[in-house]
């Protein structure tokens, strides 16, 4: 019943926020302006784009496909493409992308993976996957000025929030993992704060829940050193995986028949947005992702294709994403765990 509600909130917060995204951006525009533009967009260069996108839920897959093996599990491509479409679909429907791991492990627990392997999995993917944001971003900090300069002033603040969130949110996640007993007393410390000032009654099933937390965070600390490797491998999959995902907009780019930006530049101010919006807690960064193209891509598209060019860049780079995972995801809804129940 709670899951119920749950779920009927977050669709209910997903559509409002759409509806004000959506009023936002058209809000006062010569809609056939827009339209005439992108009749004109030559289709075959937002192929590319589209397949970026699959790149990027297919990355995912592989990064669980190899950890699975390293860890003596072995599952099929397909299946672990599945576990990565559900990950990417509640992820974009729920504030914080804060659904897709607990669907992934509900999902994963249907295929017979233990709760703490499939945790350990996806925390490594996790850290992994905001470490990618943390290292574009504190690389801009330290040595891309002028590029902040030329791009980036105008949003350079939330640009640097974003930045310092991704960094505070990494490194907390490595104290939890490789300092698990400093963690477990910071977080009992705060819990017993928020107790006494009220905030939170007091539950001794709290306690336990964090004692299995640690617990948790203990099997990542062995694992991380025990597989150096496999976790550099993991990074650098991720990497490729995260930025196919920001090339789409450069495929926008030039299916407009436009010149003059350098590639890397196209690609970089993408990744500046997910840098800046990954933590806010809106569905896929929804409004604020629009908001942020609308003033750092003029220098790129010009004022008249601006919108056009966010239309298609957003279109495929999260909407195409969403409807992708969504179809996968009711496949996986009628495909995962099935075998195993006939056989049972």
């Amino acid at each position: 019943m709670e899951n119920k509600k749950k779920t009927i909130f977050n669709v209910i917060f997903l559509l409002v926020v759409f509806a004000g995204t959506m009023y936002g951006v058209f809000h006062g525009e010569d809609i056939g302006e827009i339209v005439k533009i992108l009749e004109q967009v030559n289709v075959l260069w937002l192929i590319p784009g589209v397949i970026c996108v699959v790149v990027f839920i297919w990355g995912e897959s592989i990064i669980i496909y190899y950890m699975m093996r390293t860890l003596k599990i072995r599952l099929k491509k397909w299946t672990c493409f599945l576990f990565s479409s559900v990950g990417f679909f509640f992820s974009c429907i729920t504030p914080s992308a804060s659904g897709g791991q607990p669907a992934q492990i509900y999902y994963m627990k249907k295929e017979k993976i233990p709760i703490p392997v499939s945790t350990l999995v996806l925390m490594i993917v996790t850290i992994t996957y905001k470490l990618v944001l943390v290292v574009v971003g504190l690389w801009l900090v330290l040595f891309g000025q002028g590029f902040i300069h030329k791009y980036l002033w105008s949003i350079r603040h939330i640009f640097y929030l974003g930045t310092a969130l991704n960094v505070f949110c990494v490194t907390a996640m490595l104290v939890l993992v490789f300092h698990p007993r400093l963690a477990r007393e910071i977080l009992v410390k705060g819990m017993a704060l928020l107790e006494k000032l009220h905030f939170l009654r007091h539950k001794e099933a709290r306690i336990e829940k964090l004692n299995a937390s640690m617990d948790q965070y203990r099997d990542t600390a062995v694992f991380l050193k025990e597989h150096k490797q496999v976790i550099v491998n993991v990074f650098a999959i991720t990497m490729f995986q995260r930025f196919a995902l920001f090339t789409a907009t450069w495929f926008v780019y030039k299916a407009f028949g436009l010149g003059g930006v350098k590639a890397v530049a196209v690609i970089t101010l993408q990744a500046v947005i997910a840098v800046s919006v990954d933590m806010l807690p809106l569905p896929g960064g929804m409004g604020i992702s629009e908001k942020l193209f609308a003033m750092i891509f003029i220098p790129v598209f010009g004022k008249r294709l601006l919108l056009p060019g966010m239309i298609l860049s957003r279109g495929i780079g999260y909407y195409t994403e969403l409807g992708l995972s969504a179809l996968l995801t009711i496949v996986a809804n009628f495909t995962i765990g099935r075998k195993r129940e006939i056989e049972c």
